[in-house]
C-alpha cells in the first residue's frame, strides 16, 4: 500500500469511527419536527420524497397543501391511491390570484381542521404541512394554534413544515431546519415551469 492509499485509509478509519460514536450516542426514538424553509426550490419535493419513503414502509402519512394544492402535482397523482395517503388540498390555490382575505382565511381554517384532526391521530406517522409558513405570514392561522397542535400530537409523529420565511418559533421548536438557498433560478431567466420537473 502506497502512501496515498494508506492515509486515505487513515482519513475513512477516523471519520467511521466519529460516525459510529454519534450512531451510538443517538438513543431516543421520538417522531420529529423538521422544518424545510428558504427561497430555494426544493421543499415541498423534499417532502413528497419523505412521504414517498413512509409510505413505502407501510405508514400512514397525511398532507395538508396550503398554497399548490390547486396546481397539478405529480407527486401527488402517482401516490394518491395508495391507502395510507390522505391528502387535503386548500380550495382556494395561491392567495395573491384571489386576493380575499376573507374567503382565504375561511378556506385556510377548513383545511387546518382537517390537518389538527391528522396531527392528533396516533395512527398517523407523518404529517406534511405544506406551504403553512404562508398562512401564518398572511394572518390566517395564529401560531399559538399551530404550536399547540404540534406540541400536543402523539409523540411517535413526525411532521414536516415547508415554506419560505418559517416563523422564529417554528424554528426554534423544530429538530431539524433545512434551508434551501436559492443561487439561479430559470423562471427568474423567463423559464416557464416544467411538468415533472417543477410540478
Amino acid at each position: 500500500m502506497n502512501d496515498r492509499d494508506t492515509r486515505h485509509q487513515q482519513a475513512m478509519q477516523r471519520l467511521k469511527s466519529r460516525v459510529d460514536e454519534k450512531v451510538a450516542e443517538a438513543t431516543e426514538q421520538r417522531g420529529l419536527l423538521l422544518v424545510f424553509t428558504g427561497n430555494g426550490k426544493g421543499k415541498t419535493t423534499a417532502a413528497w420524497g419523505t412521504v414517498t419513503r413512509a409510505l413505502g414502509y407501510g405508514y400512514r402519512v397525511g398532507v395538508v397543501q396550503f398554497i399548490k394544492g390547486l396546481w397539478e402535482c405529480g407527486e401527488r397523482e402517482r401516490l394518491v391511491e395508495d391507502s395510507n395517503l390522505e391528502v387535503a388540498i386548500m380550495a382556494t390555490g395561491f392567495t395573491w390570484d384571489t386576493q380575499n382575505r376573507e374567503a382565504d382565511t375561511r378556506a385556510c381554517r377548513e383545511v387546518w381542521a382537517k390537518a389538527e384532526r391528522m396531527l392528533a391521530d396516533p395512527d398517523v406517522y407523518l404529517v406534511v404541512l405544506d406551504e403553512i409558513t404562508y398562512m401564518l405570514k398572511f394572518g390566517y392561522l395564529d401560531i399559538e394554534t399551530v404550536k399547540r397542535a404540534l406540541e400536543n400530537r402523539p409523540a411517535e409523529q413526525t411532521v414536516i413544515i415547508t415554506g419560505r420565511n418559517a416563523h422564529r418559533e417554528l424554528t426554534a421548536m423544530a429538530d431539524t431546519v433545512t434551508e434551501m438557498q436559492e443561487v439561479r433560478h430559470a423562471f427568474n431567466s423567463g423559464v416557464q415551469a416544467r411538468r415533472g420537473i417543477d410540478y
